[in-house]
């Protein structure tokens, strides 16, 4: 019988054990003893060398991921008689590593801080491949950019036109821009997750478009490469992409009478599947009909196919990634008012919020399974929970798990490659893990863990006892 508890959405796994290849990465897979291995290596083996909690990214997924993005987009745009450049987009993950992986899959990277910048260029990316994004760039980060060269900058409002322009002009450069469009669309996902509706921060409003292009266009050290537009992120559903691309292209139309418009970004935010559940459009069905829609406009107002662009992000790094925590405690909890057999089994954990506060963010939800072992005990419904000093700290809000899960057993999280390390941070005084990479029965540390003494030295009345 199913718990009352439990979400209608969320299915009794028949084989808890199942690593499910539409949520895990490529290489996870279970020894003939039961134990979940990663790029050919044993979880108890990374969890020895590198610590718990851990982040673990499977870089044969990762860059089997880029290469299919790049294809995906390149095909779909080369079947209209145009072309796509795609960006990963940094923030779902980014080291120096990251950025070799994206280097040499031949993809561009698209960064939005000055910290992200010099990641990138760390990492040795050229900057004519980095695209620079941001709502509130300052004129260090602009002028770092234009330094390297970056191919584009994003406008994000009108003060920016000057601060680029001025800054290109101190450097005796001419820089290409785009202009982010407030399309009004609204996708369909979560309130914070969703980009272009009228009451937020990003984006120009599609009315004052025209005037800020002329603006630019007046400016001798600015070159207008064209349209940005970027809907919200975790989409399933390509209609929102087909319509803000229509209403772009309607505007792109209007923009050409006054001079040049040679590219057309449509951003990202392409959804995975984080639960069995999740039904995600294919990436290659998702680029394939948006080209579509933007070949049909294009001639049904009698203009040229733009040069396209994309920037991908969690659709890469998220599936490859997963967590791997420590259980500390378990106790179940019978919630009375919900009648019999209303209990839920709640897990304890390592680590939780400070390493993935999207469940508390977003509600997002996520998937668990034992990686130490296997078993064969009845599932039990089971909420994963971290160690913070807040009711909301839930790492897996709704899983079932097998009803043996103790103390000591290694719990892996999936699909956790995105936006986790990146929204890390040291709440309650925990040191973030370590990321590291897996491939080929080798391991490779990304990021090293922080320490307590990193945290303390960085606090102004900390004096070393050893000093």
């Amino acid at each position: 019988m199913k718990n009352p508890l439990s979400p209608e959405w969320l299915e009794i796994p028949a084989d808890p054990n199942l690593l499910d290849s539409k949520i895990w990465p490529r290489t996870a897979a279970r020894s003939a003893a039961g134990e979940m291995s990663i790029g050919g290596i044993a979880v108890s083996d990374l969890v020895r060398q590198f610590g718990s909690p851990l982040y673990v990214v499977d870089q044969e997924d990762f860059e089997s991921r880029l290469l299919m993005a790049s294809r995906a987009f390149s095909d779909a745009a080369n079947k209209i008689g145009t072309s796509a450049k795609v960006y990963y987009a940094s923030k779902a993950l980014l080291t120096t590593d990251v950025v070799r992986w994206v280097d040499a899959a031949g993809l561009s990277i698209d960064v939005s801080t000055s910290g992200e910048l010099a990641v990138a260029l760390a990492g040795g990316i050229d900057g004519s491949r980095i695209g620079l994004h941001g709502n509130n760039k300052s004129l260090v980060e602009i002028g770092r950019a234009v330094a390297a060269n970056v191919s584009a900058i994003v406008i994000d409002s009108e003060i920016e036109i000057e601060r680029i322009a001025s800054v290109a002009g101190a450097q005796d450069k001419i820089q290409p821009v785009r202009i982010r469009v407030n399309s009004g669309v609204h996708a369909y996902t979560h309130e914070y997750l969703a980009t272009a509706r009228e009451d937020q921060k990003f984006g120009i409003a599609i009315s004052d478009v025209p005037a800020l292009v002329a603006k630019i266009r007046s400016h001798s050290h600015l070159k207008f490469l064209g349209l940005h537009s970027h809907i919200g992120s975790q989409i399933f559903v390509v209609d929102g992409f087909v319509a803000a691309a229509e209403r772009l292209i309607d505007l792109h139309a209007e923009l050409l009478a006054k001079g040049d418009v040679p590219e057309l970004n449509l951003g990202g935010g392409f959804g995975i599947a984080y639960t069995a559940n999740d039904r995600p459009m294919p990436l290659d069905e998702m680029a394939g009909r948006i080209t579509t829609a933007v070949k049909a406009k294009c001639d049904a107002l009698g203009i040229a196919v733009p040069k396209l662009a994309f920037e991908p992000g969690r659709v890469i790094a998220g599936p490859a990634g997963v967590t791997l925590y420590s259980v500390g405690t378990t106790k179940d909890v019978q919630v009375s008012d919900q009648g019999a057999g209303a209990t839920r089994k709640y897990v304890s954990v390592d680590g939780g919020m400070s390493d993935n506060i999207r469940p508390a963010l977003y509600e997002a939800e996520y998937l668990a399974t034992i990686a130490s072992r296997s078993s064969s005990a009845t599932p039990a419904l089971a909420r994963v929970v971290g160690k913070h000093c807040e009711s909301g700290d839930i790492v897996v809000r709704h899983s079932y798990l097998p009803s043996d899960v103790e103390v000591n057993d290694l719990l892996a999280v999936a699909a956790t490659g995105a936006y986790c390390f990146s929204l890390s941070s040291n709440y309650n005084f925990l040191p973030r893990p370590a990321v590291v990479a897996v491939k080929g029965s080798k391991a490779q540390l990304l990021v090293r863990a922080e320490t307590e003494a990193d945290l303390l030295m960085r606090d102004a009345g900390f004096e070393s006892k050893e000093a």
